[in-house]
């Protein structure tokens, strides 16, 4: 005679509902599901394989890295002196904002080529990469920088003429910077590239607005 324990048992094994069996259509769509998983797969493998070479010497990215730590290097020295010796508040708080930010950035471009195994400086003329053909001015230098003249000149203003000088030569600079960054933004699509472009066109672009501003309050 079969105990209490193994009747419970034998109730609950014949009252419990078997487990659903999948139907051939669901077998089909679990199939098409798979398989579409796994070629999504195969194509972010082969995106993220294309974007994760690292860029060589003669690179789009290379290039962009280098002139624009040179040409940020520029705005940061007259940023500078537009914090130390800038009459309106404004200018003295722009100043400051853009010589912490692009300084920041030239270590983001500085660690790129670090990581990418390349020197600071290349053998090939600066600007040579932009997609355009915009090169240096008949000075050596690239769009929107100030000659030494003039980044002297700013040096030794005093008054209200430090501020009429960072803001003539600062929009004239950042115009340039957009240009760089439009011309990376068409050359690369690596997203560490794209990403540090995208945040300097917006900062520099908003940047630009407020100098207008306060160059026609000034005027």
């Amino acid at each position: 005679m079969p105990s209490a324990v193994q009747e419970t048992t034998v109730d609950e094994q014949t009252t419990q509902p078997a487990e659903p069996r999948p139907t051939s259509r669901t077998l089909r769509y679990l199939t098409l599901a798979v398989t579409a998983l796994l070629l999504l797969g195969v194509g972010w493998t082969a995106a993220t394989l294309a974007t994760g070479r690292t860029p060589g010497e003669e690179s789009a990215e290379a290039g962009f890295a280098r002139d624009m730590s040179r040409h940020h290097a520029q705005a940061v020295e007259m940023a500078m002196v537009a914090y130390a010796k800038g009459q309106d508040p404004a200018i003295r708080q722009l100043g400051y904002d853009i010589a912490l930010t692009q300084q920041a950035q030239i270590g983001h471009m500085q660690r790129w080529l670090q990581e990418w195994e390349l020197l600071p400086t290349g053998s090939r003329p600066a600007m040579s990469w932009m997609p355009d053909g915009v090169g240096v001015d008949e000075n050596g230098l690239m769009p929107g920088m100030a000659t030494r003249e003039e980044i002297t000149r700013l040096h030794e203003a005093q008054g209200v003429e430090v501020d009429r000088l960072f803001i003539e030569l600062m929009i004239k600079h950042h115009i340039g910077g957009v240009h760089m960054a439009d011309g990376v933004l068409k050359a690369s699509d690596r997203p560490e590239v794209v990403r540090l472009a995208q945040a300097m066109k917006q900062a520099q672009q908003k940047e630009i607005n407020e100098l207008r501003k306060l160059q026609q309050g000034a005027g």
